[in-house]
């Protein structure tokens, strides 16, 4: 049964009461995540979901969003981890913490033992977290950006808004880099429209029709009264009579969290601008929860005011409602109370990816208004059910509103088509269904590339670090060496111990020398690859570099310094291009000419550069960042996938593996080892073999399973 990771990063998340409005980053996101992940906990089919989000400690917000684990029914359950500082922040403040996030998803997933067959990534921030998973788990990435930084800018530019004024407010340059990548990765994109995948994804330059497929989402039907002239709650009407002179007259309902994208000024003006409507209907304004404007974040301070002032403006004080507080469960109760009284709902958006309260207004059989961009020009098609507008022209708003109000047998027929609109086409077991069948079809096609992935027979199929025991690391060269005999024997104790044993390998070699060693002995491709003598780390299935790993190691590399200050060094001379790497500089070294180890430390710290020397076989140098080493690539992952050293069994022969062999790791000396080695021999945890290379390896491997069976101490599982 399938195991689907969903990554809904910002907002406030849990199972119940949904505070939809709390803030501009708690809307239909939030609401569509946790139904999705709902539906596929119900399903046959599905073995587990875990909707992880962030884990927040704030006193402004409820201790839920701090409960590490919360149930969402079935097989489906939010998971909050913590990452970055312990108060809410909104999307626009977390990028630079979203690092931290890959890690604890990663602790998370060792923790639970298993690997999702699938991840999907909700919104830039989940995308950028979902990227980084996916190519260090080798799992397929699912991708729904529900609104996109590129249509969002292009729509803020629309509106007057500066280029400088939007970047520092919304920061989109980071994200629609990060949509990008996310593109670029994703083996499937998900949207709710047509429209989406044709006029929005397709501006982005990484991006592949033939990988989306629009699903329109569910909605819950039974919240939603589907009969129009049932009666709205009391306290609806007591409420909305707070603000308005006449509460019987048509309601014009507009439901959306307080940010200049939603536009909710520009139905004010609309509505103040047009004498004939303020004489027939009131305006209702559902813009979010607050207590006090003047402490709530910068965004939604400037949007409610800009609200009050468009209010004030046209003196619509007792033809206006704008409540400070709702609850989730009023929605359904607005809504009947606005069809009720044969009102209309509007959506003004300046885009909207898709539009759940358009299917939420339509399932209580009330018409809509609603923008021209985005995913209501679908809705609104499928269930006839109201008009489309300009969203930038309020008199065109002001008309279309006139126009569903005006004609009392066009309204009853918009919202019977509404009803029935969302009955055929916008159920979450509809949804499901579809839903499922893409993704499978991804997870199949994922598994044939991988046992396709360069002809390398795969050891496993997705990187099993986050659920292993134990690791296998062994060096290439005069390591991994040894009679077709000795290879089955290591091939079968590989395959004997999969379920808990990772294999991976680290060599001086890059990666495409390493992946040529491999293939021309039919070798299997490793989970892990330490290349260029520890300065890069590669993930199998598909070697996704780790970015953390290069970021780490380039901390005061001074290249070319380096470089020229060992220009002229006796005896020494830089090997043929292919070897040379970012943070790898090769040398041969020839002693018989004068070459000496302390002579070329001298003239680096002459200039005072920072750089390791590793030395090895007598006659080869590589200078490589003073982070960098295999051992030091060992200790990172020991850290990243939250393993032991001592559950590190690690082989090698020559001088440059030395510092990953000494340590707290279990470490093998092959029998036929350079003369450097011996400066190990006697130490905590290095068995040094009588048998060379992959004969060796067995040898150690034998010898600590017999240490662990009498001594726990030095347990590999």
């Amino acid at each position: 049964m399938m195991y689907i990771l969903l990554l809904s990063v910002h907002g406030l998340i849990r199972s119940h009461d949904l505070e939809l409005g709390a803030n501009a980053d708690t809307g239909g996101q939030t609401s569509y995540v946790v139904e999705l992940a709902r539906a596929l906990g119900r399903h046959t089919e599905i073995g587990r979901v875990d909707l992880v989000t962030r884990l927040i400690r704030d006193p402004r917000y409820s201790p839920d969003y701090a409960v590490p684990e919360e149930s969402l029914g079935g097989s489906a359950r939010i998971v909050r981890l913590p990452f970055g500082p312990a108060r809410y922040l909104r999307k626009e403040l977390l990028w630079d913490h979203l690092d931290a996030l890959v890690d604890s998803c990663l602790h998370f997933l060792k923790r639970q033992g298993r690997i999702p067959d699938a991840i999907h990534a909700h919104y830039a921030d989940a995308g950028y977290v979902g990227t980084h998973l996916s190519r260090l788990l080798g799992v397929p990435l699912i991708f729904t950006g529900h609104s996109l930084g590129r249509v969002k800018r292009e729509r803020l530019l629309a509106s007057s808004k500066s280029v400088d004024a939007i970047e520092r407010q919304f920061n989109l340059a980071r994200r629609v880099s990060a949509e990008e990548e996310t593109l670029e990765t994703a083996r499937l994109v998900i949207t709710s429209t047509r429209q989406e995948i044709e006029h929005q994804y397709g501006v982005y330059e990484r991006f592949e029709p033939r990988r989306a497929i629009g699903i329109p989402p569910g909605v819950d039907v039974a919240r939603f009264v589907s009969k129009p002239r049932s009666r709205p709650a009391p306290r609806i009407r007591e409420l909305l009579s707070r603000f308005l002179c006449d509460p019987g007259k048509p309601a014009i309902l507009g439901i959306a969290r307080p940010a200049q994208i939603k536009n909710l000024s520009a139905l004010v003006r609309a509505f103040g601008g047009e004498s004939r409507l303020r004489d027939v209907a009131n305006l209702v304004l559902i813009a979010g929860n607050r207590s006090d404007i003047m402490t709530m974040e910068e965004n939604e301070r400037t949007e409610l005011t800009k609200l009050l002032f468009a209010i004030d403006l046209y003196d619509l004080y007792g033809h206006v409602a704008i409540p400070k507080q709702h609850a989730a469960d009023d929605v359904p109760e607005f809504m009947r109370y606005a069809a009720v009284t044969r009102g209309v709902f509007v959506n003004p958006a300046l885009n909207e990816n898709f539009g759940l309260t358009l299917l939420e207004a339509a399932a209580s059989g009330l018409p809509v208004v609603a923008t021209n961009s985005g995913g209501p020009v679908e809705i609104v098609a499928q269930c006839r059910n109201g008009l489309l507008v300009d969203p930038l022209d309020t008199g065109a708003i002001a008309a279309a509103i006139g126009t569903v109000l005006s004609d009392k047998r066009r309204w009853a027929a918009w919202a019977r088509q509404g009803i029935a609109g969302v009955a055929r086409h916008y159920t979450w077991e509809g949804h499901v269904r579809t839903y499922l069948s893409a993704v499978k079809r991804v997870v199949r096609r994922g598994a044939k590339h991988r046992r396709r992935t360069l002809g390398l027979a795969l050891h496993h199929q997705v990187n099993p670090l986050p659920i292993a025991q134990r690791v296998l690391v062994s060096d290439l060269d005069n390591t991994l060496c040894g009679s077709p005999d000795a290879w089955r024997r290591l091939l079968t104790w590989l395959e004997e111990n999969r379920a808990h044993t990772a294999f991976a390998i680290a060599t001086g070699r890059s990666l495409k020398g390493a992946f040529r060693f491999l293939k021309d002995l039919q070798l299997p491709l490793p989970a892990v690859l330490i290349a260029a003598v520890g300065t890069e780390i590669y993930y199998g299935p598909n070697m996704e570099p780790d970015g953390g790993w290069r970021r780490f190691v380039s901390h005061d590399w001074r290249r070319q310094e380096v470089l020229d200050a060992l220009k002229g060094v006796p005896g020494m001379g830089l090997q043929n291009r292919a070897n040379q790497r970012d943070f790898k500089i090769s040398y041969s070294v020839d002693p018989s000419r004068g070459f000496t180890l302390a002579a070329a430390q001298r003239r680096l710290r002459e200039r005072r550069l920072r750089a390791s020397l590793v030395y090895s076989h007598g006659r080869y140098l590589d200078v490589l960042p003073v982070r960098a080493s295999k051992g030091l690539a060992i200790r990172y992952l020991s850290y990243r996938w939250d393993l032991p050293l001592d559950r590190f069994l690690v082989a090698g022969d020559s001088g440059n593996d030395i510092e990953m062999i000494r340590g707290e790791s279990l470490g093998i000396v092959v029998g036929d080892c350079q003369p450097e080695m011996e400066s190990l021999r006697g130490q905590h945890r290095v068995y040094f073999a009588e048998q060379p290379g992959l004969l060796g390896i067995l040898e150690g491997i034998e010898h600590y399973d017999r240490a662990r069976r009498s001594s726990p101490e030095l347990a590999l599982h």
